[in-house]
This record gives C-alpha cells, sequence and structure tokens, in this order.
C-alpha cells in the first residue's frame, strides 16, 4: 500500500547515482527554501558503522534489522555541513571512509532494515514545514506522493572526478582508477537489488548535471517548484 504523507508538508524527493550532485544540490535547495535536508544515504551509512562497531555480521538480517529499530543517528546542519551522530558521537568523518562505502550496499540491500530506516526518514520529514530528501528511492518508495520529484545523473567520468574530488578534500587517500570502480559495483547493486533498486520515478524531473555547476541545478529545480507553487 502506497505511503500518504498526510501531515501535507512539502516535501521535495532528490534521487540519483554516487557522484550525480544531489547531496550539495539537496543542501543548496533546502537552504533555498528554508527546509529540512535529509541524507538517506547518511543514515545507511551510520548504520552499517554501528554493525560494525557491535561486530555484526553484515549478512544477519535479524540482528541488522534490531539494531535499525532502535539506533540513534541524528542528523544536524553546521552551516553548510551535514554533521551526523551515532549514540551521540560525531561519526560525520568515519561514514565517509572508502573501506565502510564498501560494505554499505550489503546492509542497504536488506528488506527488513530498509523498513525500519524509511520509517525513520518519515519521521524526520513530518516533524518539519517542509524536507528536501535525497537517497535512491525518495520518490519511489519513501515517499512516492511527494509533489516535487528530480532525479539527478551525470556521466560515469564526471561521477567519478567528483567523488574523487570529495573524498580527497576529506583527506583520504584514493585512485582514480579505484572509485571508478567503486561507482560502476555500486551502480549495478543498487539498481539490480530487490529491494527498492535505484530508479527514476514516472514523475520525476530528469536533469543531467554532467556539464551544470551546482548552483545551475539548484536554481533550476527552485525555478521549477517556484513555477508549480504559482501554477496552483
Amino acid at each position: 500500500m502506497p505511503y500518504k504523507n498526510k501531515t501535507h508538508n512539502e516535501i521535495i524527493a532528490i534521487d540519483g547515482p554516487a557522484g550525480s550532485g544531489k547531496s550539495t544540490v539537496a543542501k543548496g535547495v533546502a537552504k533555498r527554501f528554508g527546509f529540512l535536508y535529509v541524507d538517506t544515504g547518511a543514515i545507511y551509512r551510520a548504520l552499517t558503522l554501528a554493525a560494525i562497531k557491535e561486530k555484526i555480521n553484515l549478512r544477519d538480517r535479524k540482528a541488522l534489522a534490531k539494531l535499525a529499530a532502535r539506533a540513534d543517528i541524528q542528523l544536524n546542519m553546521r552551516g553548510d555541513s551535514l554533521r551526523v551522530a551515532l549514540d551521540g558521537k560525531d561519526v560525520s568523518r568515519a561514514i565517509r571512509e572508502q573501506s565502510l562505502t564498501e560494505k554499505v550496499c550489503c546492509v542497504a540491500a536488506i528488506k527488513e532494515v530498509r523498513d525500519e530506516l524509511v520509517k525513520m526518514q518519515r519521521k524526520l520529514a513530518k516533524k518539519a514545514k517542509g524536507a528536501v530528501l535525497e537517497g535512491r528511492d525518495i520518490g519511489t518508495v519513501v515517499f512516492p506522493e511527494a509533489k516535487y520529484k528530480f532525479y539527478l545523473d551525470a556521466w560515469p567520468d564526471e561521477r567519478t572526478r567528483r567523488r574523487f574530488k570529495e573524498l580527497r578534500q576529506m583527506g583520504q587517500k584514493v585512485k582514480v582508477e579505484g572509485i571508478a570502480e567503486d561507482i560502476e559495483k555500486r551502480d549495478k547493486s543498487d539498481m539490480t537489488r530487490e529491494v527498492a533498486p535505484l530508479a527514476r520515478a514516472r514523475d520525476a524531473v530528469y536533469i543531467d548535471t554532467t556539464e551544470l555547476s551546482v548552483e545551475d541545478v539548484v536554481e533550476k529545480i527552485s525555478s521549477l517548484i517556484g513555477n508549480s507553487r504559482c501554477s496552483i
């Protein structure tokens, strides 16, 4: 049964693969409208980190589902930076480590885990007058009835370049070749998993961000939302 948002707050869904620019764009759109920003990928990363810390087998569906139901994961914006806390401790940098990234797919593919975390994401959005959620299944699963849906994409080489730059700025020692391989693996895993695969919602606006700046994409999305509001 489709989820219905009964709070009547505005939801902006932004989906897309890794390196498509959705995180930076989503932050910009949230700031533009004064909405809550929710990085759903960070939630899955934090849960994966929690599982590793508790030495839970990443293929143990029951144990991971129980962990997802009780996990204390908090997201807060500090200026333009998203801070992620796990059990009250800042794990913002730890969840972006490449070694963790390789393990997130295993956890994210488990239905029981996704069910629990989707509940968490919906609760977060309900608390605000409006929210911008970004991930891979926002417009198809988390908020399928969201009025504003966007799907961002970019050419593989550009996505690799962006991801490489992001990780290097965080001080991680990575190679372009490794990033390209990781993105290819993640795409395959995200698009072919049985539960909530990465897919463009039928009514989502497709935006190729390859040759667009962050500001260009934020402006495009903001304009489309503004025009939609005026037509009501």
